[in-house]
């Protein structure tokens, strides 16, 4: 669950919901709290004229005997001050100051969160430094509370005894009600993030097509408009490809959507691969990653996840999640090696690969938005190939495109909430030739991640449009900066802070 961040600026022994220039803060009182954390900007000085006398000798001390020099995520912890009502105070780096920015802020959040938790702090005072110049440390610290938040956040419902310590913050900075408004923007990005990490997280039996399509009609109560089309559906409309794909499972296909419309200019569509579970089909994946393949939804669970976020923002954003649901499976009426689907664009695929799957989910979403909604632009996320994870690993996702200026904008997006995107080249139409129908779904040849990105750009069509692959991006095996372990939430905050600032 989610922690409740109170961000009121604290001077004297009194919390006041008014603004508090931080130069007035003696620190002498305070919230209950036990824990004080203060922050350091490298090359100032430390923060000791807050305290009384013995206290800030102490910090100076310790200051010199760790060699603390403030550089970025550094700490210097000083357990019973002599003359404070504080149990331990944690001086925390900042770094240069040309280091203080949203995404630096959210992983230090994540960070400083995970080792008070550690610390078994329940009740926190947080001081950030007073910063001259044009930086107001209101967003700094809006941008510290949601990278807590986000690292709080776990998937333990199969956890007998999940226990972990709930931390209470109390935030001093220049502007509280800035803070407040920062923050609470945040906080519903961060309702989005949530969602698609418990939806990636879950396991597979218990988040199949219908289970994702039940998930999304929970955000009818926030004017987000879902329709759920069944194979049967996507059979009339020629969706041969999608329903293919869910053929083999007992639940078959689901196609997703879900519009939540904050304006009245053209929509954005955002298109996602939704494999709840991927075996490979007859393909069958082998070794231990096979056990990974309920997160091969991360793609739909992102688009679903930025939906909510945009409907709990009331943004003034018009757009509309397409999001293509199968369970990739082994069966009798599982489509096999050489089979030839027909696409609702009309194009024949020749089926060389049934793990190769997820494109031609896509490939039939991504026809939907276009013939239903006349999106202005495409985006499709999925986890798409492995070549991809090869090609730049996981600290960054791969961005295909033409368009030149979204792929600028979503670079420059990634930057803002540490969700990376790398630039790969398409142009390799040539490899997807076949003998038998109009192309097939793996290349011959090239490389793996640009030959999947250039057989979706047969159906984008003359939208503007950019694919993402995020493999590898889905689940994290150890906990860092914003991220804990499990399911990331990828793309809802590169996507929601692509959309709040397109609008």
């Amino acid at each position: 669950m989610s922690r409740i961040f109170t961000l009121n600026a604290i001077a004297a022994a009194t919390l006041l919901s008014a603004s508090v220039h931080a130069a007035d803060f003696s620190f002498k009182g305070h919230s209950g709290a036990k824990t004080l954390v203060v922050t350091q900007i490298k090359g100032q000085a430390l923060p000791t004229t807050a305290f009384a006398e013995q206290t800030a000798s102490q910090l100076s001390k310790a200051a010199a005997a760790a060699r603390f020099d403030a550089s970025q995520g550094s700490t210097l912890e000083l357990l019973a001050p002599v003359d404070s009502d504080y149990e331990r105070i944690l001086v925390v780096g900042l770094g240069e100051k040309d280091e203080l920015n949203a995404a630096n802020m959210a992983k230090l959040g994540g960070n400083i969160h995970a080792k008070l938790q550690t610390l078994k702090a329940d009740v926190v005072d947080v001081s950030f430094a007073n910063i001259e110049g044009q930086i107001n440390n209101a967003q700094l610290t809006a941008q510290f509370a949601h990278g807590a938040n986000l690292r709080d956040h776990s998937f333990d419902v199969y956890k007998k005894d999940a226990v972990k310590t709930a931390i209470s913050y109390h935030f001093a900075v220049d502007d509280a009600q800035r803070a407040a408004q920062a923050y609470s923007a945040l906080a519903h990005i961060e309702q989005g993030v949530f969602l698609a990490r418990d939806l990636t997280s879950e396991v597979a039996s218990e988040m199949t097509p219908v289970d994702f399509a039940n998930a999304a009609k929970e955000l009818e109560k926030y004017g987000v408009e879902v329709t759920i089309l069944t194979p049967k559906e996507l059979k009339k409309l020629g969706m041969g490809a999608l329903e293919g794909v869910g053929r083999g499972s007992e639940h078959g296909a689901r196609l997703v959507v879900a519009h939540y419309k904050g304006s009245d200019s053209a929509p954005i569509a955002l298109v996602g691969k939704g494999i709840t579970f991927d075996s490979g089909g007859y393909s069958i994946k082998t070794g231990a990653s096979i056990a990974r393949m309920k997160s091969d939804m991360a793609g739909a669970a992102a688009v679903l996840g930025t939906v909510k976020a945009m409907a709990l923002s009331k943004a003034e954003v018009n757009v509309v999640g397409v999001m293509g649901m199968a369970a990739n499976m082994v069966s009798q009426t599982a489509i096999a090696p050489g089979d030839v689907l027909r696409t609702a664009e009309g194009l024949s695929v020749e089926v060389v690969n049934t793990d190769a799957e997820g494109r031609l989910v896509l490939s039939d979403s991504m026809w939907y938005a276009r013939e239903y909604f006349k999106p202005q632009i495409m985006v499709d996320i999925a986890t798409l190939t492995g070549s991809k994870v090869r090609a730049v690993g996981n600290r960054y996702s791969a961005i295909f495109s033409e368009d030149d200026q979204l792929v600028s904008e979503f670079t420059a997006a990634g930057k803002v909430v540490n969700e990376n995107v790398w630039r790969l080249p398409l142009g390799y139409k040539d490899m997807l030739k076949s003998d038998i129908a109009d192309i097939k779904n793996i290349g011959s040849g090239g490389p793996g991640a640009t030959t999947a990105a250039s057989f979706l750009q047969h159906f984008a069509g003359d939208t503007r449009w950019v694919h993402i692959d995020m493999a590898g991006n889905a689940l994290a095996s150890s906990a860092k900066g914003e991220v804990n372990v499990g399911g990331t939430g990828y793309g809802v905050r590169l996507l929601s802070e692509w959309l709040l600032k397109t609008k």
